[in-house]
């Protein structure tokens, strides 16, 4: 797998993206260093959060409702902000080994579309609306969120030095499964780590699979993955990763006396994993990418049966 063939020129950048067509020229770099050409990421933030305020908030009366979207709109808020400054700090950090990797030579960073003290500006800008988000939490979640800015800062040194970077991804991408609950009920009971370890392990499914579109050229220039870690045997890591995650998620349901419609959600979620593992076609980054994306699915997947299990 480490000397497959990848298509020339091939990258996961959107160039018919709004922010190409409708953005002023000199606002394109920024908006592709916070990756908004591609939401699919945003989505992968975004959902472990509303999951958890889905499950835990109170939605008995109308005040208790409108608590629920405003905490579910500020969350949105949050993961826009967040992930638009992990990336950036990402790309700050990774400008010379993207130069050196294919699907990301043309970075604003490593293509000069951007000065790294213009991203360490952008980046402090999205982190600033972020911090306003958790600043409007209770104490209890606003030291919650605190505590995941270790994992957002060493994320993107991981590849240097372990084979498992997707797993330090999960641990900061799923966060939000921990923060969520923290926030809608002050607390962090036994549920909640179960949805955040099922999300861990979704992470582990779906990145991995993101990874596999760059094993020819990881391996050229050391950076690491679990992807190149299990390229011997990716199907049965891969299902190991997804019986976590049906198992995480369907203990959280169960500690916190979630109605049945949550585990149809739950079993569509394994089906859905399934298919994207029984049908992926790993030497295609083409098809890595499409299987990536589709994950944001299972986010609707696991939310739709949530709110179906809290109001019908």
């Amino acid at each position: 797998m480490a000397n497959m063939p990848q298509a020339a020129g091939f990258t996961d950048i959107d160039r018919d993206h709004w922010t190409t067509r409708w953005l002023p020229s000199r606002l394109r770099p920024f908006a592709r260093l916070a990756r908004w050409d591609r939401p699919i990421g945003i989505w992968l933030l975004l959902f472990p959060g509303w999951w958890s305020i889905a499950i835990a908030a109170p939605v008995a009366g109308s005040d208790d409702l409108r608590r629920f979207l405003v905490l579910m709109a500020a969350f949105a808020v949050g993961a826009i902000a967040m992930r638009g400054a992990g990336c950036t700090w990402n790309d700050i950090l990774d400008r010379d080994i993207d130069a050196k990797v294919e699907r990301t030579r043309g970075r604003p960073l490593p293509a000069g579309d951007a000065t790294p003290g213009q991203a360490v500006a952008w980046m402090a800008m999205q982190a600033i609306v972020g911090a306003f988000v958790l600043a409007s939490f209770n104490g209890f979640a606003i030291a919650v969120g605190l505590t995941s800015l270790l994992l957002v800062a060493i994320y993107p040194l991981m590849k240097r030095v372990t084979f498992w970077p997707q797993l330090v991804l999960g641990l900061a991408f799923n966060w939000g499964a921990l923060l969520g609950w923290a926030e809608a009920t002050g607390t962090l009971p036994v549920a909640a780590v179960a949805l955040y370890v099922g999300g861990v392990a979704w992470t582990l499914v779906y990145d991995t699979i993101y990874a596999m579109q760059d094993q020819r050229d990881d391996s050229i220039v050391g950076v690491r993955s679990t992807a190149r870690r299990f390229a011997g045997q990716p199907v049965a890591w891969l299902a190991t990763f997804a019986v976590v995650t049906i198992a995480g998620f369907a203990l959280a349901g169960i500690l916190a006396s979630v109605r049945w419609p949550y585990f149809v959600g739950v079993a569509a979620v394994g089906l859905h994993l399934t298919w994207q593992i029984a049908t992926l076609r790993r030497e295609q980054p083409a098809d890595c990418l499409a299987k990536f994306r589709a994950n944001r699915h299972i986010g609707w997947l696991l939310l739709g049966g949530i709110l179906l299990a809290r109001f019908l």
